[in-house]
Parts: structure tokens; sequence; C-alpha cells
């Protein structure tokens, strides 16, 4: 009971969703410079290939998107993440999208200080009103925000905090307010909560539906964990993050606080990063993002067959239709012997 409370407290307070984050304000007037048709994520049918457990060698055959992350705050091209950029992958089953992050960035960790550690955060449009500026742009504050004041501007949230999760290891599903992976819906910075949760503070075990795995490549030269087990490499090693995520197509929000997936369909998201430049902490608004707009995600509809398995279906096709013209040749050919008639030439007794 202690440590789902202090875990709950983290995802309060950490993450802010409960609270009133007033360094999430810019220090000038909001701009943007986007090129939206190139912000292009696609999610290709590919079942039973994805396991999730954090590591890219199942993605190897799938096209990915590569941005570059610039601060969400000040989206200035002079402030891009130094490491390099970001590629995101995605595709879905039928039943459930995945997603992959994958960053350059040397491996950081520090003891109990979860803001020392990378984070990342995927949102997602619900509301048709609902704006990537401002987390869903609803002009309300935190005492007038509800589903009515707010009503078109909900956003869907997934946040994932490395802290002290276990490198390999799946986290989430269940309740949403449980561990280092969270579920979560809001209106406006200031104005998030974990899905189940609203402005009044009632909790209703919301269902977290997502699912989720980190690694560092790294981690492939060193023992992967330290005491207590917490995940371990040599501080300052250079390599990769990966960040690898599921949740079904469809779920059973009837709140609003869930996107809904549709196959053949597009919806809009962003990805959000957050690192600990020369080993300070991160704060809450100080994240990078893929873009300074919503970029488009692209569920596509498509056939079970790859081309392997199209080929050779070809080549099954095509000896079954000879084989089944072959057939039809004998059948009328065995009809008309039955079918002639069987006569027999009269002959006169008197001949005989």
């Amino acid at each position: 009971m202690v440590v789902r409370f202090l875990l709950l407290a983290f995802l309060v307070f950490g993450f802010g969703l409960t609270r009133r984050v007033n360094s999430h304000e810019e220090s000038g007037e909001w701009s943007c410079v986007s090129n939206s048709k190139e912000m292009h994520i696609q999610a290709d049918f590919k079942p039973g290939i994805i396991t999730l457990d954090g590591c890219a060698d199942d993605w190897e055959d799938i096209d990915g998107s590569e941005f570059s992350l610039r601060p969400a705050l000040d989206p200035d091209e002079n402030h891009e993440y130094k490491d390099g950029k970001m590629t995101v992958k995605a595709l879905h089953d039928g039943n459930s999208v995945f997603f992959l992050l994958q960053v350059d960035g040397n491996y950081v960790y520090s003891k109990g200080d979860i803001k020392k550690s990378p984070s990342v955060a995927l949102m997602f449009q619900i509301g048709d009103n609902a704006t990537y500026h401002n987390m869903g742009g609803c002009k309300e504050q935190k005492g007038s925000c509800t589903n009515k004041t707010c009503k078109g501007h909900e956003v869907d949230l997934m946040h994932f905090v490395i802290g002290n999760a276990i490198p390999g290891r799946l986290y989430g599903g269940g309740d949403s307010s449980f561990g280092p992976l969270v579920d979560a819906y809001a209106w406006n910075p200031h104005c998030r909560y974990l899905n189940g949760m609203g402005p009044s503070g009632n909790h209703s075990s919301g269902q977290n539906n997502w699912k989720g795995a980190w690694w560092h490549s790294s981690f492939a030269d060193n023992s992967g964990f330290v005491e207590e087990d917490s995940p371990y490499s040599k501080g300052g090693e250079k390599g990769t993050y990966y960040f690898e995520f599921a949740r079904p197509l469809r779920t059973m929000d009837r709140l609003q606080q869930d996107v809904q997936f549709t196959i053949d369909w597009s919806s809009k998201m962003s990805v959000a990063f957050w690192y600990p430049v020369d080993g300070k902490q991160w704060v809450g608004s100080g994240h990078y993002t893929i873009n300074c707009d919503w970029a488009s995600l692209d569920i596509a509809f498509g056939s079970i067959l790859t081309d392997a398995s199209r080929s050779g279906w070809d080549m099954a096709s095509a000896f079954a239709l000879l084989f089944s013209v072959a057939a039809l040749c004998i059948a009328i050919f065995v009809s008309y012997h039955v079918s002639r008639p069987n006569t027999v030439k009269f002959a006169p007794v008197e001949n005989l």
C-alpha cells in the first residue's frame, strides 16, 4: 500500500497531471513554421512480428520517419537536440497499434532522481478542436476546465519515465495510476488527468490501455543490472535509446479520454522527449518534440500476404488452375462416353 501511494504521488506531482504547471508558458509570442504534409508516420499491416521487449531487432525491416527534435516552447532549429534526430516507426496487426521511438543519446542514470534519466510521451488528438499547441488548446484554467467547458479540446496522452524501470521489462496495463507508464488525457497543460480521474479528483480506476518497454544499445556489453534491479550501464556510454509501445486500436472509452484508431484512416499525433542535458534535471515543459504541429499517423489497410507468400500463392494458384482444367476435361470425356447411347445393331431372325 505504501509503495502504491508513493508511485501515485510521483505520478501526480512529477508528471503534473493534477496540478497547474506554471512553468508551461512561452516566453514570447508563439510561432511555428511547419510543413505538415512532410510530417507523416505510416502504420502498415504487419501481423505477428513484434515482441514488446524494448529491443529493435524485429523492427529492422520496417520503414520509419525521421524527425528533428526541437524545444516544444521554442521550436528554433538552433536549439535542436544535439545528439541527433528521432526515428518513429509504427505498424498494426489489425487489433493493436505498435510504436518504436529510436533516438541517440548517452546512457544516463541517477539513482533516486527520475528527472536525470530520459522520458518520452505520445499525444493524440481526440476532439476536433484539439490543437497541438497548448496540449488541446482549451482556454479554461485549472478551476474551470471541465468536459463541458473544454468539450472538443481533448487529447490522449501516454507518458513513460525510465526512472527505475528495468530495461526489457513490460510495463503498463491495468490501473492507469500505477507504474512508470501512465495513460492520461488533457484539455491544456494545466488540466491533465489520469484516465478515470477528472477535475473533481474522484478516481474511478481508469484503465491503462498502453504497454511498453525500453532499452539502450550500450547494454549489449554490460551486465544489465545493479543493486535493487536498477538499470545499469557505465555512465556516459554512447548508444541509442529504444522505446517500444502498443495499444489496442479501439478501447472501451466512453468519456473522450482515449483516441480511437481506425484502419484506413488518419489520426493526428506528436512525440515528446525529455533528456537531462549536461546532467541537469529536466522540467516538465522542457521537452523536445518532433514538430511544432501535429504529425499525421496513417493506419493503413493491408493484405495478410507478404511478397514471399504472394509469390508462393501465385504458383499454387497456377497449379490449382491447371489441375482444375485437367479434371474438367476428364469429367467431360467420361460424361460423354457414359451418356452416349449403347445401341445394338438389329439383325432379322431369318438371317441368323
